[in-house]
């Protein structure tokens, strides 16, 4: 059987963070996620890899996508990640 697809929300509960910090660590940190529309997948094992690999604990932070610039801008509400 495949794994499944998990939303943010599945995700911060299987870290117990809140999705604020899901979205920061996309964002900030590189954390594996995938766009699927508006919505940010997650597959538990590659989460879990990368929480393994002190991705999560490090302080490096990489650079984020500001408006105006080629890319993404990574605001925080709810309309942003298409749920809520």
């Amino acid at each position: 059987m495949a794994e499944p697809w998990l939303s943010a929300d599945d995700i911060a509960a299987h870290l117990g963070i809140t999705k604020d910090t899901v979205y920061t660590w996309i964002a900030e940190k590189a954390m594996p996620a995938h766009k699927v529309g508006r919505l940010w997948k997650f597959q538990a094992s590659e989460i879990d890899d990368w929480v393994r690999a002190g991705a999560a604990a490090s302080d490096r932070e990489l650079p984020v996508a500001h408006p105006g610039v080629a890319g993404r801008s990574y605001a925080h509400d709810n309309d942003e990640h298409g749920e809520g």
